[in-house]
């Protein structure tokens, strides 16, 4: 079964120009995971979810036999594997997206069979994104009907624009309305996503508190109504450093059923996460990941959970924290990018002055007070540490 035959049947068409996807530009190569379509010219950069993970998909909906919520292409049992991984009864193994607390997952999934919205709520760096994408991925086979919020994103972004140059010639009418994505959900029963939720102006958040209390958006230009087919959800993120820029309204808050999602518990977690993106992201970029690089990717996630927590892991320590989240995602970038240097400027393994200027520019954010603070860890953590002296080397030199 392909990425595109996993796809809803009627989202064939480019929706910015109506092209099919063999029109735009031809299908991913197997060996980028899926078939889906890709920019003119070549593969993707970054494929869809449901398109580098269309194998894995179609194996779970061939052995699913659990009830399926309607228009869902997997039950809720399969797209919990589908996030958390496991082995299918025909030896197909289904990779994590998503390591973390199993309910977390199932609380997620289940709030998505029911007429309650879903809020992924976590710090920066936590995967909400992520696993926003591969729920809409799961649940209706397509991630790509999505509101990125902003300062400036406007009301035409949740609800509905209009194709002037027909407007003009013909006034208002169907065939001059220009659906959002979350109109489109709606009319075919789909899951919407929005991202960055609190960077929405607040006038602006509130237009889908009728969409998701009435499950109706109101055309009052044409004396219209799109009612919501069953299938229809919403997933939005948000992070916790956003608090206090637009919050939500009461109204609006409760429309919304909130997930939060935790920072990695444990540095072996925390490891296992980055490898595994990293892993993926070098295959994407041809880097050359290798287990020779296990030690660096060790270092970087315990330096980060040092400086984010304030202490040291044997907690014997006290530490200043730097003004960054030092986050899972930042660790993925720091590594990806010391990978690279490995590639193109190395022998292909990863060694601590590959990830040391990485690291640099992830905890100095604030050059005056962050800096005092990666100097002080520096010296009272990292030189004392045995084993480590090559990596504190590396990182003198690029903080020179």
């Amino acid at each position: 079964m392909s990425g595109n035959s996993f796809r809803a049947a009627d989202d064939t068409k480019n929706p910015a120009d109506g092209t099919t996807p063999e029109a735009a530009g031809g299908t991913i190569p197997e060996a980028a995971g899926g078939t889906g379509p890709v920019a003119a010219g070549g593969a993707a950069l970054r494929p869809h979810a449901e398109d580098s993970f269309a194998t894995e998909l179609a194996a779970l909906a061939a052995a699913d036999d659990r009830p399926r919520p309607e228009r869902w292409r997997l039950s809720p049992w399969a797209v919990a594997t589908y996030l958390l991984g496991g082995t299918l009864a025909d030896g197909t193994v289904i990779t994590p997206k998503y390591v973390g607390p199993r309910r977390i997952v199932e609380v997620a999934v289940t709030t998505l069979a029911t007429d309650r919205a879903l809020l992924l709520l976590g710090v920066p760096g936590t995967a909400k994104t992520w696993v926003s994408e591969h729920l809409a991925a799961a649940v209706s086979g397509d991630s790509t009907l999505l509101v990125q919020g902003t300062a400036g994103t406007p009301e035409e972004a949740i609800r509905y624009g209009w194709n002037y140059a027909q407007l003009l010639a013909n006034g208002p009418s169907r065939e001059a309305l220009v659906p959002s994505p979350v109109m489109r959900a709606m009319a075919q029963g789909m899951t919407a996503r929005v991202e960055e939720l609190t960077r929405i102006p607040a006038d602006v958040q509130d237009t889908l508190i009728t969409v998701l209390s009435e499950k109706t958006l109101p055309i009052p230009e044409l004396g219209q109504e799109v009612q919501a087919v069953r299938g229809f959800n919403l997933i939005a993120t948000a992070n916790d450093r956003d608090r206090g820029v637009n919050e939500l309204s009461s109204a609006l808050r409760r429309r919304f059923n909130t997930v939060v999602l935790p920072l990695p518990a444990t540095p072996d977690e925390e490891v296992d996460i980055v490898s595994r993106r990293v892993e993926q992201i070098g295959r994407s970029l041809d880097l050359a990941a290798g287990p020779e690089g296990l030690d660096e990717i060790r270092r970087v996630v315990t330096v980060f959970r040092e400086l984010r927590s304030g202490t040291t892991a044997d907690g014997r320590t006290k530490l200043k924290s730097p003004s960054g989240t030092l986050s899972t995602a930042e660790a993925i970038s720091v590594v990806t990018n010391g990978l690279a240097l490995a590639t193109h400027f190395g022998d292909g393994v990863l060694r601590s002055g590959d990830v040391a200027a990485g690291i640099l520019g992830a905890v100095v954010r604030d050059p005056a007070a962050d800096r005092v603070v990666w100097q002080e860890y520096l010296e009272t953590v990292v030189r004392e540490r045995d084993g480590w002296k090559d990596f504190y080397r590396a990182c003198r030199e690029v903080s020179a």
